[in-house]
Formats: structure tokens, C-alpha cells, sequence
């Protein structure tokens, strides 16, 4: 593999300002029908609710799904996909899980209040959300870091209810991403 060179920039240059504009917007012509894509999915959704989940789930992950509870795992599932891992990732991932959690043990907020001289009582009350969406990717770019570094600070936090989505492409399912979802 031959390393590509790195680009430097000098700020000083006269046409520093032209080359880092040139160099930021090398995909700025996609953003545009990105957003447009993304706001027409949006509103079918809205507009159609599940069947338009459905269908795009078709569209994208060519997956055929008769109704919404055909995209659902068990948690039993989940936990098959642990144990079928050999044991030294397991482990992996359950190292990594604690690690991830210790830190942001470590970052819990604590609410506090104080009272001024007049009465007035000030502070800071730290509730967790009841429920938060985590998207993990899928496919090629699967990564069961992502699901660990997400769902386990929302469980720190004492989030009550985390729904995670994953893309399966042609159904496959990384059972990597799938056990550390059980070990979440």
C-alpha cells in the first residue's frame, strides 16, 4: 500500500482561501440531492408511515418484509449471535463493553440547587431521556464499536428504552453488531 501524500496548506499563500474552498466542497454537489432524497424519504414516511418503511427497506436493503414486526429480532436471537462467536472475541467484547463503561460512568452529571440570599432557589435538575434511536451501519461498514459506544452511555445514563436500527443488506446480518447488542 503506498501512502498518499499529505497536502499542506499555507495560510499565508494568496490563494489559500480559493484552494481550502476548492478542497472543502469536493462533495458539496451531492449535498444537495442528498438533503432532497433524504426530505422525500422524511415526508413518505410521515405521509405512509410503516408501508413506507417497508417499501424503502425493500429498496435499500432488499429485504422483503411483509409488515414492520418481520424487521424486529428477539432478544434471544441477539444472544444466539453471542454465543456463536468464538470465545476470544466474546471477550473482546466484553472488555471493550466495560471499558466504554467505566468512562462514562465517569461522566454522569449530578442535578444540584442552591438558594440565594432572597429565597431564590437555583440550580440544575439531570434527568435521562425515556427513549432514544441508535442507528448502527451495516453492510460493509459494520461496526459493533458503534453499537457499544452508543447504547451503553444512553444505559449510563439511565435511559429507559433504547431502539437500535441496523441495515441488512439482502438480509445478512453481522453478528458481530448483533452480540454486542446482547452485551449491551
Amino acid at each position: 500500500m503506498s501512502a498518499a501524500p499529505i497536502r499542506r496548506l499555507d495560510a499565508a499563500a494568496p490563494d489559500f482561501a480559493a484552494t481550502l474552498d476548492a478542497l472543502l466542497a469536493f462533495e458539496s454537489g451531492t449535498d444537495a440531492q442528498i438533503e432532497n432524497a433524504v426530505t422525500d424519504i422524511l415526508a413518505a414516511v410521515r405521509a405512509e408511515g410503516d408501508a413506507a418503511v417497508i417499501d424503502y427497506t425493500r429498496r435499500f436493503d432488499r429485504l422483503a418484509a411483509l409488515d414492520m414486526a418481520a424487521l424486529e429480532l428477539p432478544r434471544q436471537a441477539l444472544h444466539g449471535a453471542l454465543g456463536s462467536l468464538p470465545e476470544a472475541q466474546r471477550a473482546a467484547l466484553h472488555v471493550a463493553a466495560g471499558r466504554v463503561e467505566a468512562y462514562h460512568r465517569r461522566q454522569i452529571a449530578e442535578s444540584w440547587a442552591y438558594t440565594e440570599a432572597d429565597g431564590t432557589r437555583l440550580g440544575q435538575i439531570v434527568t435521562p431521556l425515556d427513549r432514544v434511536g441508535l442507528y448502527v451501519p451495516g453492510g460493509r461498514a459494520s461496526y459493533p464499536s458503534s453499537v457499544l459506544m452508543n447504547a451503553i452511555p444512553a444505559k449510563v445514563a439511565g435511559v429507559g428504552e433504547l431502539i437500535m436500527v441496523v441495515p441488512t443488506p439482502d438480509g445478512e446480518r453481522n453478528p458481530l453488531v448483533l452480540a454486542a447488542a446482547a452485551i449491551t
